[in-house]
């Protein structure tokens, strides 16, 4: 196992801090979106949010869409700083839900009960309701250390923060319900992409250019043996047993290729080569990929049939860095969501799907 890592547990509970009241006007903002065909495919794409501002999606391993793609959560400053908005994906209208000071958009998460949504503000992350935009804080960070990144749990127990001051990293398990487990690992080598795993207590996370998996209580902190090469984004699949990760070959001459890997058993195996992806989604049941080419020739978004290992492209994201594009899929597998700066500053686009991806649950 490279490198050195320390590691402290923190049995803490979840701090006993009030709700705050609404902390926004609840604002509605008309729609910005504009239907337009692909030069290259004439698919019809829609770009949601206007390029004259910067929206984002939250983090790719991150709740965005709900279950029946209703609706979106997403991050702009079209106000002047960055705030969150939830947008009717039927009229594509938006509304504001925070008011924060220093919103991190990649920490903007939808609750499995859709509900509720969690965001960090500065050092500190809160949970707001989606009805009355009341929310209160339910951890602060460490004096001196900044909020990197956020993700939740999908049985909405513990969320997990990611925190660094100087050249230490931490990634953090916060209790919201119950007496489960709470605590922390820490690191000299960055950590980002925090990742819970589905129906299991454990977590999935960055460190450097591996991956590494815990336990909530910090125990159990291991790299994954995948295979040799750089690591890509990685996924977990809907029921926690693998991880898809993208898998760049050492040379630079071989395709980049999507690969499983059994974090029980270690076997890692391969699942397609793509043209050459930098970035990618899963549908809800893992038979469809979606996948941002990293191509200057072929700047495309683009699906891919597991079964039969073919690609259909979409749409042209022309994202002037193709790592950004982070496409993902609505939860009924309808729709697939990217972000591109083609425009002008980074918006969010939305390509229907339904005519090649059966319907899924989630």
């Amino acid at each position: 196992m490279p490198g050195t890592c320390t590691r402290r547990v923190f049995l803490s509970g979840l701090p006993a801090l009030g709700i705050l009241g609404a902390p926004g006007s609840g604002q509605a903002v008309p729609s910005e979106a504009k239907r337009y065909p692909d030069p290259a495919t004439e698919f019809e794409v829609v770009r949601l949010t206007d390029p004259a501002h910067t929206s984002r999606l939250p983090g790719y391993y991150n709740r965005a869409v709900s279950h029946r793609g209703n609706f979106l959560l997403y991050t702009s400053d079209r106000g002047g700083a960055p705030q969150a908005y939830r947008m009717d994906l039927k009229t594509f209208e938006s509304r504001q839900i925070t008011e924060a000071g220093a919103l991190l958009p990649s920490s903007l998460v939808l609750a499995t009960d859709e509900k509720a949504f969690h965001f960090a503000d500065g050092s500190t992350v809160f949970t707001g309701n989606l009805s009355n935009l009341r929310h209160k804080p339910v951890y602060d960070a460490p004096a001196g250390f900044e909020i990197r990144g956020l993700a939740a749990s999908d049985d909405t127990t513990h969320l997990f923060v990611v925190e660094n001051s100087s050249n230490i990293w931490g990634l953090r398990a916060v209790r919201l319900v119950g007496n489960g487990p709470a605590g922390a690992v820490e690191s000299t080598e960055p950590i980002s992409d925090p990742m819970p795993r589905p129906k299991r207590a454990g977590i999935l996370y960055r460190r450097g250019g591996e991956l590494w998996l815990t336990n909530y209580d910090g125990a159990q902190n291991h790299r994954l043996r995948v295979a040799a090469g750089g690591v890509g984004p990685a996924l977990w699949s809907s029921d926690g047993r693998t991880v898809f990760y993208l898998n760049f070959p050492e040379g630079g001459k071989a395709l980049n290729n999507i690969r499983e890997f059994d974090p029980d058993t270690n076997e890692d195996r391969p699942v397609a080569n793509t043209s050459q992806y930098v970035h990618f989604g899963r549908n809800a049941d893992s038979t469809v990929f979606a996948g941002a080419s990293g191509s200057k020739a072929a700047p495309y978004i683009l699906l891919l049939v597991r079964s039969v290992k073919r690609e259909l492209a979409l749409c042209e994201h022309r994202a002037s860095d193709p790592t950004q594009a982070a496409p993902i899929f609505a939860p009924n597998s309808q729709r697939v969501f990217f972000q591109s700066d083609r425009h002008g500053k980074m918006a969010i686009y939305s390509v229907r799907v339904e005519r090649f991806v059966d319907e899924t649950e989630s």
